[in-house]
């Protein structure tokens, strides 16, 4: 079971497991290199060296522990695997330190065991493909949103739509959190006073509760316009955008706010509302 942590002021308590998964979260997509880990070619670390990072080690972090942080991930963030599971696949004969090769998955020997974040890595992954579902036309999924943020929405409209920012790839959720229609349209943070089964039901991968302005790309268009798309194991829609890294306003068949006014602010590729007093300066490059 998770354990509490404290917090200050009004903030909830920050739990156990929300700790090790920030942590293996940072590893796995932007800390490793730099930690002097080497992935598999499609972007596994081996659990015994993950464990055997200073700042997992700090926390004292257990492999019982990484085995429930990975199956109570309401947005499934990481993949966990037998090393010889994948023996007949593309990473067969890799080179890869401390990883037995035993193929029993009930196992609790770290040395068998793999880890990988499914999406949201800013080091580069050799197979990225193998992380992805290609998207087509036969295959598109019924919706594709990005969600973003009042301060954000003037620089992604002065870059001329989304860029991955420091990342490998610009994330659309494939729906919205169904908890959003039971919530106050400006309560963005409301989250933390949830009940467990509500809070739940706030959490769709790849869009953040604190989105106040969505983005709705056309996919179809989008494929049209050569930009390649593929999803992630646990849903997310992942873009590198077009040959500039862009996803064009002009692919988005609406922008909306949600909460506050409602207001339109593209309708089918077209920019309908200026922006809004209050909602910051068009500078920058636009946030993926």
């Amino acid at each position: 079971m998770a354990r509490g942590g404290r917090s200050g002021g009004n903030r909830p308590a920050v739990t156990r497991n929300t700790q090790i998964s920030k942590t293996m979260s940072w590893l796995l997509r932007h800390g490793a290199e730099k930690e002097g880990l080497t992935f598999t070619s499609s972007g596994f670390l081996p659990v015994s060296a993950v464990l055997q990072n200073q700042k997992l080690k700090s926390l004292k972090v257990t492999f019982d522990e990484v085995k429930e942080v990975v199956k109570e991930d309401a947005k499934g963030r990481f993949s966990l695997v037998t090393a010889a599971s994948l023996a007949a696949g593309k990473d067969a004969g890799e080179e890869t330190s401390g990883v037995t090769g035993q193929s029993d998955e009930t196992s609790n020997d770290p040395r068998d065991w793999l880890i990988r974040a499914n999406q949201g890595h800013s080091l580069k992954i050799e197979d990225a493909d193998g992380l992805l579902t290609p998207i087509t036309a036969e295959n598109l999924p019924i919706m594709a949103v990005h969600g973003t943020t009042r301060s954000a929405w003037p620089q992604i409209l002065a870059s001329g739509g989304l860029k991955p920012m420091g990342r490998n790839h610009v994330h659309f959720a494939t729906g919205l959190p169904p908890a959003w229609s039971k919530l106050q349209a400006e309560s963005v943070n409301s989250v933390t006073a949830m009940d467990d089964e509500t809070a739940k039901a706030a959490v769709v991968s790849g869009m953040r509760n604190s989105s106040s302005v969505l983005m709705y790309l056309d996919l179809a268009k989008a494929l049209e316009k050569g930009i390649k798309f593929g999803l992630s194991e646990n849903g997310v829609v992942l873009t590198e955008g077009d040959e500039s890294g862009l996803v064009p306003i002009g692919l988005f068949s609406k922008v909306e706010e949600r909460g506050g006014e409602g207001l339109v602010l593209v309708e089918a590729g077209q920019v309908v509302a200026d922006i809004p007093e209050g909602w910051g300066k068009a500078k920058g490059k636009g946030k993926g």
